[in-house]
């Protein structure tokens, strides 16, 4: 049985994060992957040089051109970069696909500082997105943004459960100190910790992308909601810890998503 996972994203040449790490992160994981290309950022591990749009006639016809043929067990969205396109995509999954787990993760601005959401596409994808996701999985300048609530984790996520967000993983990656600790916590409202060390590699690009992408093939796979996010830390860790002697282009390199089947090489680009 192959259990199909949908890519709704941005593109990364380089093949770091967006699209291409999702993919990359679905078939480690055993699914098979599908994407939506949602812009064009052109980048490399140094940063985001500039951003296309694309019609939003052409990311509905992608859309309609997998569920007419493909439907997926799950979907990750990632860079959606305007509040256009936050409701088309808002609008075709809430009549296509009201069963099927969504994993969104608000993905605002780049490490380099580029934006990838522009800010007045913010509230709506509060208003749009939130409500219909499975699980959102923002980053504490992401949460903050949401939310208007700095450097206070617990107080995010219930703020977040208060926008209308059903389940939040709330990734630590910001937070100062020797732990990268992400807070799980749904409509029970009860925080539950996944902790890990922090690993100390320039090797991060695309992390967030990864751990997404990762929560879906999870729950594509039938692992529920809790556990997934555990599986998913798991194997960005592993990734992470795998790349970190790693050397990918000039800036922040990739994690190493095939860690399990690839043998370390520190001479990659």
């Amino acid at each position: 049985m192959l259990h199909k996972c949908l890519s709704i994203a941005g593109f990364d040449g380089s093949g770091g994060a967006g699209l291409q790490a999702d993919l990359k992160t679905f078939s480690a994981l055993g699914c098979y992957g599908m994407t939506v290309l949602t812009a064009l950022p052109v980048q490399n591990t140094m940063g985001v040089k500039k951003c296309y749009e694309i019609p939003l006639s052409a990311i509905y016809e992608q859309l309609e051109a997998i569920f007419e043929d493909i439907m997926p067990d799950s979907i990750k969205i990632g860079m959606l970069f305007n509040k256009e396109i936050v409701e088309l995509i808002a609008n075709f999954l809430k009549a296509r696909a009201k069963n099927i787990p969504i994993v969104l993760d608000p993905v605002m601005v780049a490490k380099s500082g580029d934006y990838l959401l522009k800010p007045d596409a913010v509230d709506s994808l509060k208003e749009h997105l939130l409500p219909i996701a499975t699980i959102i999985t923002p980053n504490l300048p992401e949460a903050y943004a949401l939310t208007n609530i700095k450097n206070d984790q617990e107080a995010q996520a219930l703020s977040l459960l208060n926008l209308g967000a059903n389940a939040i993983l709330l990734k630590g990656g910001h937070v100062d100190g020797n732990q990268s600790n992400d807070l799980f916590m749904d409509k029970t409202k009860k925080a539950i910790w996944f902790k890990s060390p922090r690993i100390d590699s320039k090797n991060t690009h695309g992390t967030g992308c990864t751990l997404s992408a990762a929560i879906a093939a999870y729950l594509a796979l039938g692992k529920p909601l809790i556990e997934s996010c555990g599986l998913a830390k798991e194997y960005l860790f592993n990734a992470l810890e795998s790349a970190r002697i790693l050397s990918v282009g000039l800036g922040a390199g990739p994690v190493n998503h095939f860690y399990n089947l690839w043998q370390n090489d520190a001479s990659c680009g």
